[in-house]
């Protein structure tokens, strides 16, 4: 069946959003400063049929070159892997971490498990999900709905930027993310508050709806794309880490990307997740106070050149691009430890893609 609250109301709000709302560059670290400095500017100007030769590519592939961080550059247009280099020494049978751009893999999980009818709505509150987690405490923390956890929209503290070495320390993740302090509404219309413990605790409510762990059903749901996902990171208790640490090859981000270009099918014809739950989580549903960037369900939306972009981002520069109306997938990984001019490589990244969307002529 497939049919989740919220769905037809997204896919309005999507094509709304393709046709009339362009937005800011940005994404999604643990650093605000390098978060504001990740902006490119926009460009209002009607999409325009992506010609995508090899010598804009031989272009594109020159300046990537010449970003020290960087370590691999896959695009695929229209049906075909058009070009896939490594850089610095990187192969491509190394896993990368993708840092936060997992968050994006934690929302394809959510829609699955919603698909299969382990969840019932993304408007079901943590009271009926995590029942001994949220025992005492106060309303606002019961009431809180997978929904606002997708969309940042708890009103709990952050527990990322300068608190995120307090989370990833404390003795209990889960009760750490529910206990932050509440600081301001939740739900629609609420602030955005960019938060790790957020992911994390759609992981906790994976684990318990699936009666599994996040890793074993992530592995066997992706395997379809040929995604051999090796386990990552656990809190204390034992749940994957939501939002972070999880390690992909480059191809296998491509896969992911693929998978929501392809409206949720597999190579073989497998649907994976819901067209649906994809169109559901490209609706911008807030704003990130750093960036002024668009964020949906666990997924950031910019735009470049008339062509919405969606990307899954990680810290220090690991990315999937999906531009559905390009035809188009672009992954990059980096090295992470150079993060002092972050937001500088994650600009020069934004542009390569821009490049990639450009009309013939045109400057990125």
């Amino acid at each position: 069946m497939g049919t989740r609250i919220g769905y037809l109301g997204g896919m309005i709000k999507h094509i709304l959003f393709a046709t009339v709302l362009p937005l800011l560059a940005g994404g999604c670290r643990e650093t605000p400063a390098a978060e504001r400095g990740a902006t490119s500017d926009r460009s209002r100007a009607a999409a325009r049929p992506v010609v995508l030769d090899d010598a804009r590519l031989d272009v594109v592939y020159a300046r990537a070159g010449a970003l020290r961080p960087l370590r691999s550059l896959l695009v695929f247009h229209r049906d075909s892997l058009r070009r896939e280099r490594y850089f610095s020494g990187a192969r491509a049978d190394q896993r990368a971490n993708i840092k936060s751009a997992s968050k994006s893999v934690i929302s394809a999980l959510v829609g699955m498990a919603l698909e299969r009818r382990h969840l019932r709505d993304v408007r079901q509150p943590l009271s009926e999900l995590l029942p001994a987690e949220t025992r005492g405490l106060d309303s606002a923390q019961r009431a809180i709905t997978v929904e606002d956890l997708l969309t940042m929209r708890t009103g709990l503290q952050s527990t990322s930027f300068d608190q995120y070495g307090a989370f990833v320390s404390s003795r209990n993740w889960v009760q750490h993310a529910l206990t932050r302090p509440v600081v301001a509404s939740r739900g629609e219309g609420a602030p955005m508050i960019y938060s790790t413990g957020s992911t994390h605790l759609l992981s906790a409510v994976l684990t318990r709806a699936m009666k599994q762990s996040t890793h074993a059903f992530a592995r066997r749901s992706l395997a379809p794309l040929g995604i051999r996902l090796r386990p990552w990171t656990t809190d204390p208790q034992g749940v994957f880490f939501g939002g972070n640490e999880m390690r992909m090859t480059p191809r296998e981000m491509l896969a992911f990307g693929r998978l929501y270009l392809d409206g949720g099918r597999a190579p073989d014809g497998t649907q994976v997740v819901a067209r649906a739950w994809i169109d559901s989580s490209w609706v911008p549903r807030t704003t990130s106070n750093w960036s002024g960037n668009a964020y949906g369900y666990g997924w950031w939306i910019r735009e470049a050149h008339g062509h919405p972009v969606y990307f899954a981002w990680g810290y220090g520069g690991q990315f999937v691009f999906v531009v559905p109306s390009a035809s188009m997938v672009v992954v990059a990984t980096s090295d992470p430890s150079p993060a002092r001019r972050e937001g500088e490589h994650l600009d020069a990244v934004h542009g390569l893609v821009d490049e990639l969307l450009a009309p013939p002529g045109a400057s990125p």
